[in-house]
Parts: C-alpha cells; sequence; structure tokens
C-alpha cells in the first residue's frame, strides 16, 4: 500500500510519547536510561517489557511483542496499522494524509459500526419510553432502577418485531450488510436479514472512549437463552470488554467489585458504588483480568453463591494472582445476588459485607469442605490432602504458618504434623517447578518458527544476520558502509532478507530513520521480532570488524555441499568431520 510521509509519522512518533502511552496501562518504573513495566499484552508479576525512550520503541522479554507507538496501539486496541495511526493522529490533533483505499475501507467499516450502534442504542431506548409496549419499563421498575439509572445506562427495549431496526437503520442509509457485520442484524439461511434483538430488555454496552460497541439483552419471560450479547465485531470482543468499566475507571475508589450481571453492576452503582463491572456473558478472561488491573489495586468478587459461582470465582482467582492484584471474596447470606440483598437490606449493610470480605486464601481452603464428610477418617484425609495443595503454595513462611495453624484446629490434628506435610510439598512443588521449566524450555527449542523457518535449518547463519541488523538499526547512518559489506542476496533466510531491505530502502528514503517506518509493512507479530533483535544487541553492537565476519559467514555458506535429507547417521557424522577439518 502506498506508504505515509516519512515526517507525519516522525512527527506522530514524537508528539505521542510511548512512555506515556505506557503510563496508561501500566505502572512505569525508571531504570537507568530506559523504563519497566509489566507488560499489559501478557499477565506476568514481575516486569520483563522495557521502553526504550532514546528510539520511541519498547519490548517485552517475555512474550515478544514490541515495537514503535503504532505497533503498540495496533496491539492495545486490536486495530490494523492505519486504523492505529489514525487512533494517534486524533489524539495529538494531527490531520490524517489521504491513505491507502484498502486500509481506509476498514476504518470506515469500523466507524460505520460504531455509527450504527449508536443508533441503535437511539433506537432501544425510544422505544422503552415511548414505545406501546410497557413491558421493558415495567420490568425495570420491579427492579426498582430510577429513571437517573435508567438514562445513565442507556437502557432500552427491543420489541416483539422482527424489523423494526432495520427498517430503522435502512432509513438511515445503512445496508444490510453494514447491520449483519456490526452484529445488530443477522442473515438467515435463505438470506433474509432480521433483528437479532427481539423481545428484550437492553443493556448498551460502551468502551473506555464512550462509544457503544455492543449490547446485550435480557427476555422477559421464560424462554432461552435468558441473556444474548453481540457476537464479536470489527468493534466488539467479549474478551476485551467489561460492562460499565467507563464509570468504573472513574470512580474514587480503587478496589473494583466484580459481579456476575448486568443488573447486579447497575444496581450496586445505584446504590453508589460505581466501582463495579462485569463480564459479557463469559467467565473472565486473562484480557479482562489485565485490563482490570490498569485501573485496580484490589478486586472484591462478588459471584453468586452456587456452584456455578464459586467455580467462576476460583477461576478468577488464577487470572487475577497471574497479573498480581489482590483478591478479596465476599460471602452473602440471605441473598442470592447483590441486587437482590441491597434491596433487602440496603446499601450501608453491603458496604460492610465488602469491608469485611474473607481472603483467597479462606476462600479456598472453605471450598477444600465441599463433599466431604469430615466426620469419617476417609473425609479428613481427603480435606487435609486438599488443604495441604494450597498452604504449600503460600511463599511467606509466617503467613503459610498461620494458615498451619487455622487448619490445624480446625481438623483436630497436631500443627507440627500439618507443617511437616506442608514443607514437603513444598519442596516436592519446587522440584516439579524445575522440571516443568526445563521441558519447557527444551519443548521451545524444537518448536518451529513460523516468522523465520530458515531459522533452525541456518542456526549459524541466522545469527549472523540478527547481527547485521541490530548493528543497522542501531546506526542507520551506516547504511553506505554496511551495504558495502553485505547484500540482500548474501542473506539466507527470508525473513531477515525482507527485514534488510526494507530497513536499507526506508534508511535510503528518510532524512531521520525510526522503526515507526516500518510499521506499514510488517505485522505486530514481525515488529516484534525486529524490536527483540535491536533489544538483544542494545548495549553490545558489534563493530565494523564483526560485521565483516558475519558477511563471510553468509557468504560462505553458499560455497556449503548440500545434504540430502536421505543421507544416513554416519554419512552425516562423516561430512560433519569433513567440514571441521575443513573449516
Amino acid at each position: 500500500m502506498p506508504k505515509l510521509p516519512d515526517e507525519f509519522i516522525r512527527q506522530l512518533q514524537d508528539v505521542n510519547d510511548i512512555v506515556e502511552m505506557f503510563r496508561s496501562y501500566a505502572d512505569v518504573k525508571k531504570r537507568g536510561s530506559t523504563y519497566v513495566c509489566c507488560c499489559p499484552f501478557h499477565s506476568e508479576k514481575t516486569p520483563s517489557c522495557t521502553i526504550y525512550p532514546e528510539n520511541q520503541s519498547f519490548y517485552c522479554f517475555g512474550c515478544g511483542v514490541g515495537g514503535s507507538a503504532i505497533t503498540f496501539v495496533q496491539k492495545m486496541e486490536n486495530v490494523g496499522f492505519m486504523e492505529a495511526v489514525q487512533i494517534l493522529a486524533q489524539r495529538s490533533g494531527m490531520e490524517l494524509p489521504k491513505t491507502d483505499p484498502s486500509e481506509q475501507k476498514t476504518a470506515d467499516l469500523r466507524r460505520r459500526c460504531l455509527e450504527i450502534n449508536r443508533e441503535t442504542a437511539r433506537v432501544y431506548f425510544a422505544n422503552l419510553l415511548k414505545g406501546s409496549d410497557r413491558r421493558g419499563i415495567e420490568y425495570f421498575r420491579q427492579r426498582q432502577l430510577s429513571m437517573e439509572t435508567i438514562k445513565a445506562y442507556g437502557l432500552g427495549f427491543a420489541p416483539d418485531d422482527w424489523g423494526q431496526l432495520r427498517r430503522h437503520l435502512n432509513s438511515k442509509g445503512y445496508s444490510d450488510e453494514e447491520l449483519v457485520i456490526a452484529g445488530v442484524c443477522r442473515r438467515s439461511e435463505k438470506g433474509r436479514v432480521y433483528d437479532y434483538f427481539r423481545n428484550r430488555v437492553m443493556f448498551p454496552i460502551i468502551d473506555l472512549q464512550g462509544n457503544v460497541i455492543a449490547f446485550g439483552g435480557r427476555v422477559l419471560d421464560d424462554s432461552k437463552p435468558k441473556y444474548l450479547n453481540t457476537n464479536d465485531t470489527p468493534v466488539f470482543s467479549k474478551r476485551r470488554n467489561l460492562f460499565s468499566l467507563h464509570f468504573a475507571k472513574k470512580a474514587a475508589s480503587t478496589t473494583l467489585i466484580l459481579a456476575e450481571g448486568y443488573m447486579d453492576v447497575i444496581a450496586l452503582h445505584q446504590a453508589g458504588f460505581a466501582n463495579a463491572v462485569a463480564t459479557l456473558g463469559t467467565s473472565i478472561t486473562d484480557e479482562q483480568a489485565r485490563l482490570l488491573s490498569r485501573f485496580a489495586k484490589q478486586v472484591v468478587i462478588s459471584y453468586d453463591s452456587d456452584t456455578a459461582g464459586q467455580a467462576a470465582t476460583q477461576r478468577a482467582i488464577q487470572y487475577f494472582s497471574a497479573v498480581g492484584i489482590p483478591v478479596r471474596i465476599l460471602q452473602m447470606e440471605g441473598a442470592k445476588d447483590p441486587d437482590e440483598y441491597i434491596r433487602k437490606f440496603g446499601a450501608e449493610r453491603f458496604r460492610l459485607l465488602i469491608e469485611n470480605a474473607g481472603d483467597v486464601l479462606n476462600f479456598q481452603l472453605d471450598r477444600c469442605k465441599e463433599g466431604l464428610d469430615l466426620q469419617t477418617e476417609m473425609g479428613q484425609n481427603e480435606y487435609l490432602r486438599r488443604c495441604v495443595r494450597i498452604l504449600a503454595e503460600i511463599d511467606d513462611p509466617i503467613r503459610r504458618e498461620v494458615y498451619c495453624n487455622r487448619t490445624a484446629k480446625e481438623i483436630g490434628i497436631r500443627m507440627d504434623t500439618l507443617l511437616m506435610q506442608v514443607d514437603r510439598a513444598v519442596r516436592q512443588g519446587k522440584k516439579n517447578a524445575g522440571k516443568i521449566q526445563f521441558h519447557a524450555i527444551e519443548a521451545q527449542s524444537l518448536q518451529r518458527d513460523e516468522l523465520n523457518p530458515q531459522a533452525q535449518q541456518f542456526p549459524r547463519e541466522s545469527r549472523a544476520e540478527r547481527m547485521i541488523l541490530a548493528y543497522l538499526l542501531k546506526f542507520p547512518e551506516d547504511l553506505e558502509m554496511v551495504w558495502d559489506v553485505v547484500r540482500p542476496e548474501d542473506f539466507v533466510t527470508e525473513f531477515h532478507r525482507k527485514v534488510y531491505e526494507t530497513v536499507c530502502q526506508r534508511i535510503g528514503e528518510s532524512s531521520e530513520f525510526s522503526l515507526s517506518l516500518l510499521a506499514d509493512v510488517f505485522s505486530v507479530e514481525e515488529m516484534g521480532r525486529i524490536m527483540g533483535i535491536a533489544a538483544a544487541y542494545m548495549e553490545i553492537i558489534p563493530d565494523r570488524d564483526a560485521l565483516e565476519e558475519c558477511a563471510a559467514v553468509l557468504r560462505n555458506v553458499r560455497n556449503r555441499p548440500a545434504v540430502s535429507d536421505d543421507l544416513t547417521d554416519d554419512d552425516l557424522r562423516r561430512l560433519t568431520e569433513k567440514r571441521r577439518q575443513d573449516g
């Protein structure tokens, strides 16, 4: 596609400081001339993401994501190159140059989807307040929602009509195909387009920028499914968004309440708990946990007390633990969910529940009793085994001893006996962890490199290519010298050759080279690999002699005899020995 002017890309990079961009998503700390933080793209407790203000780039040594500010937005917002550029331009007030038609088409489709969602929300809201079918507004009144709350959340109603919304949106100039892509309509097997949501109260889902990106709908009778949600669209992903986060992020509290459904969150908000959110018809995901970690220092999980709710709580604990967010568990008696509890006992009683919410370990230890008869020896032994597994995972010895004391009293055994069992489990756990880590590294080394598959066939040459690329990325002003030493045809692996050719071309075309100038050619994954090469040699840069040695390695590969796949092991050993003697 036609590339954007280099000067525009440089200005875009200059006005969107990458360190400040990361500060919006992570706790960034200065370390020497660089900055570090926990990676916003994967779960971790120890920072492995490094930000380089010198060249406005970043690289995560944990997951391999890296690149420029443009790459950052592409990955964070799950958008293409041009959409990322548009987001950065809008953020900084820059006017966007004319763009490639195909990229513009994608951006236009996202814009149209957002317009469709906004107009759909208006239709549903008007149906609720002014429509002839009053069942929607009666439902919300029965749930004791005020008009202020209904308006704040833009709640609505989809009537029992297969085409009301479609007809309205068609009249506004939106095509059937656009309505299907946006998720507000469906197409039948016979090709007929119809309204997706019917006979339901509607909950608009709003992103952090205030855009309506999807909908959830609840039936008013006993039909199934009880809740229906928008499927993934160009502007919406169930895994990456949370209901009411646009309100919760503005709340004064750094503790967020994770509830199970839309009505729970809305009831909490109306009762003064604006710091409540909910997932979107699925269990919490690692992406949602990382998203919450940007706004919360602590999460209180308020799921239903039934079996499904308890299982969902356990999964949520694991995800929050992975991103390092402390968790407490809300235990409710006399009500099945926060909405019912607040209606029965009031907001102040619920506030006390939050203040006295139990910690994760107590919740997990209590779950160890499920399905067991603790009056029997068999039940006690199984309870003890379950508890030992949990207690062995506590890193702090003093904290571990406190919980061991509680458990020993609960089951009526000697403290030293339990501690001995836990210590044995801790030692075994470390041994197993070492084995798992070893096998993971071993397996990783055997994995096929999808981006550069030839690197496994030519490991020595691939290393030489990476060193040449690292030098050129660090010293683009030495292009002429590097070009004299090595040419694209000398490269053995296709991916590194493409990177070399592109970098050389962009350096030659630009008065000031930066990684951002590559983002329109390479994918997010490829940009991560390129940044990984640069980051690996950030402190240790090869000199010209090393550069020439690398070039010699690449040229020498042409003179090697071909190795047939049909050679026996003995043939390979003899050939290897001959090469060693010749070399």
